[in-house]
């Protein structure tokens, strides 16, 4: 049976978590015990983002299963796939999205939000990413985290469409252009990527800069929830990084 969590929940302000559930065998030690390495992370984090529904489909079956082994408060974050995003590059994706949110409804109330990546190569294209979120929204209500990386995203007028489908602009670190480590977009939540740097999915995070991504979730709390995610998994510094996150938080909160 999954354990009840013993610490900050989606329901707090700030909640902390990592690319997948993959533990590094150093820092296994500081999780519980468990029949899975999802259930041993979840004895210490209330999110994860899954990553690889980006690249291949899961069956209902292996949503459900994950749903049921985690905590009443534990969240998943599901990125929407590259066929979508890459491939159909938003246009015509309604039969995709229908596929994909079908599966994704398996994970019931444990599915706390949808991840959509852009391609670097999308630019920015009023009527097709409104009809995109407009298909989106007539399907599902969970929320939304748009990761765009084109640097036309990154003016008034996007940041009024996605705000007006209630659409989170993720904060992603290292920023492709000026303005992407900020949120953006529909401000009742804000969604933090962090890949690692100077190398990305490979580098470690060092305090300072964990210092500064505390300050501003916190501040950036004031008006919703927080969601911070390490995606710097490639040599296992996501995990110990989260830790070092979810410690500072616990102080800032003290």
């Amino acid at each position: 049976m999954a354990r009840e969590l013993r610490h900050p929940r989606p329901g707090h302000p700030v909640a902390v978590g990592c690319a997948g559930w993959s533990l590094p065998t150093d820092i296994a030690h500081a999780f519980a015990a468990g029949d899975s390495a999802l259930q041993r992370y979840a004895s210490r984090f209330p999110i994860v983002e899954i990553n690889s529904s980006f690249y291949r489909p899961h069956q209902p079956a292996t949503y459900a299963r994950w749903a049921a082994s985690v905590p009443h408060g534990f969240r998943f974050s599901v990125k929407m796939p590259q066929a979508i995003s890459h491939d159909a590059r938003l246009r015509g994706a309604a039969p995709l999205l229908d596929t994909f949110l079908h599966a994704v409804a398996h994970l019931g109330d444990r599915l706390g939000a949808l991840l959509l990546q852009l391609p670097p190569s999308l630019a920015y294209d009023g009527r097709t990413a409104s009809a995109f979120f407009r298909a989106l929204r007539r399907r599902s209500a969970v929320r939304v985290a748009c990761e765009p990386r084109h640097p036309s995203w990154f003016d008034d007028k996007a940041d009024a469409l996605l705000d007006d489908h209630g659409i989170a602009r993720v904060a992603a670190d290292p920023a492709r252009v000026a303005g992407a480590d900020q949120p953006g977009g529909a401000r009742h939540w804000s969604y933090w990527r962090w890949h690692g740097q100077p190398r990305m999915y490979y580098s470690a995070y060092q305090q300072p800069q964990l210092c500064s991504l505390v300050a501003a979730a916190v501040e950036a709390a004031q008006a919703g929830e927080a969601w911070i995610i390490l995606d710097n998994t490639a040599h296992g510094h996501a995990v110990p990084n989260a830790l070092q996150l979810q410690s500072m938080l616990e102080h800032a909160n003290a």
